[in-house]
Parts: C-alpha cells; sequence; structure tokens
C-alpha cells in the first residue's frame, strides 16, 4: 500500500483524516462480477388478484411499459459499496494503526516543512479567537473607553472616532511609537486620542510610577497642551526599561510649572483594570473605534505597536460606520 504523498499533505493541512485515506487503499476492490442471491418468485397463490390483471395473457404481447419495477427491486442486485473502516464507524485493526503511523511518520520526515506550515496556521487561528475576545471585551467597556474625564484626551469632544493609547514611559516600544502617535494626530485632527497612563513595569521600577503619576497631575492641573509637551519630552529622553531618572521627569515637567499635590492613585488604578479587562497583556495596547455605538466590525486592536498607515487604516474603518 502507498498512500498519494500529495493526498496526504493536502490532508494535513486541512484537517482531512490520514487514516480514513490509508484504509480506503488498503481496503480490497470490488469484484467486476457478484453472484446475485435472488429470492423465487412467490407461488401463484400467493399473487393478488391486481397482479394478475397486469400479467399478460395467452395470445398477448408484451410490452416493457407495462411491467413496473419497485425502486427496492431495481436496487436489489447494485453491489454493495465498499467503505473503509473510519467511514463504517468500525476501529481499525493494530496493523492498520501501525501502518497509518508508519506513512504519517515518513512523510513528516521527508517534509519537515509541513510542521511550519501547520504551526503557522494554528497559531493563526490561536490569535484570531483572542482578539474576537478582545473585541468582545472592547464593547462591553466602550463607556469607560471613550468617556473618561480622568483620562488625558487631545482632540474634539464631538470625535465620532476615538484612538486609546495605553503606555509606560519605560516601554521601549513605547518609545518608538510616540512619535508615530504625534503623526497620526496631525493627519487627523477630528479623531480624539485617549492616554491611558499604565505603568505595568512600577513593580520593578519605581520611576515609571512616579513619572505616570506627573503626567496625570499636568492633565488635571495644566490641560493638554501642557500634559502633551510633558509627554513627548519624557520620551524624547529615551530612556527605558529602569534608565528613567528624576531629573528626566522634572525636566519633562518644567514647562509645566509648579504643580500641586494631588492623588491620581484611583486613576492609575482604574486603567489597570480596564486595561486588563480588555485583553491586554502589555505595552503598548491600541484601540481604535467609534466612540459611539460601535460595532466588532469597526473595531480594530493592536496588542503591541503600529504603523502610521494600519494606524490610518483603522481610522478610517472607524469612520466609515461613524459617518464622517
Amino acid at each position: 500500500m502507498k498512500l498519494n504523498t500529495l493526498a496526504l499533505a493536502i490532508m494535513l493541512l486541512t484537517g482531512s483524516g490520514i487514516a480514513e485515506a490509508v484504509a480506503a487503499e488498503a481496503a480490497p476492490e470490488a469484484p467486476d462480477s457478484v453472484s446475485l442471491n435472488v429470492q423465487p418468485e412467490p407461488p401463484v397463490s400467493a399473487v393478488t388478484q391486481q397482479e394478475r390483471a397486469t400479467q399478460p395473457q395467452p395470445g398477448q404481447e408484451t410490452r416493457v411499459e407495462d411491467v413496473t419495477v419497485s425502486p427496492e427491486k431495481q436496487n436489489a442486485h447494485q453491489p454493495p459499496e465498499t467503505l473503509s473502516p473510519g467511514e463504517t464507524g468500525l476501529p481499525f485493526t493494530p496493523e492498520q494503526e501501525a501502518r497509518i503511523g508508519e506513512v504519517a511518520k515518513a512523510y513528516l520526515l521527508d517534509h519537515p516543512e509541513l510542521l511550519l506550515e501547520v504551526d503557522g496556521k494554528l497559531q493563526k487561528i490561536q490569535f484570531d479567537e483572542e482578539m474576537k475576545t478582545r473585541v468582545a471585551a472592547v464593547l462591553h467597556h466602550q463607556d469607560e473607553l471613550t468617556d473618561d474625564r480622568t483620562a488625558p484626551a487631545i482632540g474634539p469632544e464631538n470625535a465620532k472616532v476615538a484612538v486609546i493609547e495605553f503606555f509606560d514611559y519605560q516601554c521601549s516600544v513605547c518609545v518608538h511609537q510616540a512619535p508615530i502617535i504625534r503623526s497620526v494626530m496631525k493627519q487627523n485632527p477630528q479623531v480624539r486620542f485617549f492616554f491611558r497612563e499604565w505603568p505595568i513595569f512600577g513593580y520593578r521600577w519605581k520611576l515609571s510610577f512616579k513619572a505616570a503619576e506627573t503626567g496625570l497631575r499636568i492633565w488635571q492641573q495644566k490641560g493638554g497642551d501642557a500634559y502633551m509637551k510633558y509627554h513627548y519630552a519624557l520620551f524624547a529622553s529615551g530612556h527605558t526599561e529602569g534608565a528613567l531618572t528624576q531629573k528626566d521627569i522634572t525636566q519633562a515637567a518644567s514647562s509645566a510649572g509648579k504643580l500641586k499635590s494631588q492623588e491620581v492613585l484611583e486613576v492609575l488604578s482604574g486603567t489597570d483594570i480596564l486595561a486588563k479587562n480588555v485583553g491586554f497583556q502589555g505595552t503598548p495596547g491600541i484601540v481604535v473605534m467609534p466612540v459611539k455605538e460601535a460595532t466588532a466590525g469597526k473595531i480594530t486592536i493592536f496588542p503591541g505597536g503600529a504603523t502610521p498607515s494600519m494606524l490610518q487604516e483603522a481610522i478610517d474603518k472607524a469612520s466609515a460606520q461613524a459617518g464622517n
């Protein structure tokens, strides 16, 4: 028995049953001629009066159209279809199972690149399922994402599309994302951008908390323009992953002037809960969506960085629903 290798490759990638194919090839072919077990005609006494009426009388010519054959009798002499064990529901024999394993193993050893393709397909399936779960979570928390006065927000209050970014000032990817966000903001003045301070590295580097707290105080006391100056100045230092200093924070905040002591821990705690509720596990995490009455098809989630073109495409998609 030799399994067609091309067919096996297709089955490996599509999830078709290899075992059924092997068993089908192993099954004996149906014989060309089949001995028919024909039941004898019933005795004359068993023939009904109606059947007598249809039988030809002596001297009467018999016509084919006068004879009616039931579907059951038409199929009575057809040879049975040959089925593999998998199709009949019967278990495979130990020999068949062993042979199936040998064929599959030999083919995979000859074509190991298939394992990479299968792994890639599996990862995509898992990613798609995760994204569906995150989109559902975003819909559930839509108001918290797009209508929170405690979070820094830049752009028209009546905007129809929102871009929400969760970030940490000590995140190296966030440093590269900052100028991209700035560029996209300039190209889309009709969009409202929300900056969610999420110091996830604070448990390792306390200055992550300090930088986030300072940013929130500037936003609440000095407004959006002062906040954005601080935001970009701190990222411009390039000091991430433990390299950020108190001097960096002080210099970035200097243009905002003197700040009052203000408790912002509750805001940071709320952002942490929200980020986890929508499925983010690290920074940056970006959501692009209509501000009101969003649907799953118009929400884009980036669990990591995004290029300008990716963000613009997501904005355009959300804008299509919002009627912009």
